[in-house]
């Protein structure tokens, strides 16, 4: 396991979702380290995603989606969850990943501290708000360069995983581009959450 670089996650939000599933990310915070082995995730592009943040332009809430890749986007929904996206693409090309759900590797003793209900270890990050929460993150980490050694959150590669163990499928919850096949996930994985379709009902994404 090593930090990634730069240069190995600048590419397609498509292709970097595949490449992270088996990649560990690891938060440390005032009550312990927690680290989490990625095994659901979402790939968001910029203009041409409906469903992206980005689909509208640059804000300043989705500033960091524009690279450079590396950098952590965190943001709030439904006003209570924060939710949290490695960016992809080349500088200036907007583009995101959202973590969905996870396998705790390590800082088992804090993550239990954390989710006391959770009915057992498929459970402890299951869903990309509780998966944020387990890690300790919220906005105060948006914008943290996850290649940093110094930073509280980083990304380590992990064990690729062949194409034969990834499945897809649409996204999950989001109210425009339904059907994009760009929900990625490690088959077999207990820790991977349910599929919700969503709708025009739902007036908000938790996409990136």
């Amino acid at each position: 396991m090593r930090p990634f670089d730069r240069d190995e996650l600048s590419i397609d939000p498509v292709d970097l979702a595949k490449l992270l599933l088996g990649s560990v990310i690891e938060s440390t915070g005032p009550d312990g380290t927690v680290g989490v082995r990625l095994v659901e995730v979402e790939a968001y592009r910029g203009q041409d995603d409906p469903a992206s943040h980005c689909y509208r332009g640059k804000t300043p809430r989705n500033a960091v989606m524009f690279g450079p890749a590396g950098f952590l986007y965190v943001y709030f929904v439904y006003g209570m969850h924060f939710c949290a996206n490695v960016v992809g693409t080349e500088e200036g090309v907007p583009g995101a990943v959202l973590l969905r759900a996870g396998e705790v590797v390590s800082g088992l003793d804090v993550v239990r501290k954390r989710r006391p209900t959770a009915r057992g270890p498929a459970e402890l990050a299951k869903g990309p708000a509780i998966l944020t929460s387990v890690l300790g993150l919220d906005k105060a980490q948006d914008g943290a360069d996850l290649l940093s050694p110094s930073s509280s959150v980083r990304l380590y590669t992990g064990d690729r995983i062949p194409e034969s163990q990834i499945k897809s499928g649409p996204r999950v919850g989001v109210a425009m581009a339904m059907d994009t096949p760009w929900r990625f996930w490690i088959d077999g994985s207990p820790a991977v959450s349910a599929y919700r379709r969503g709708g025009k009902r739902r007036t908000r994404s938790i996409s990136a």
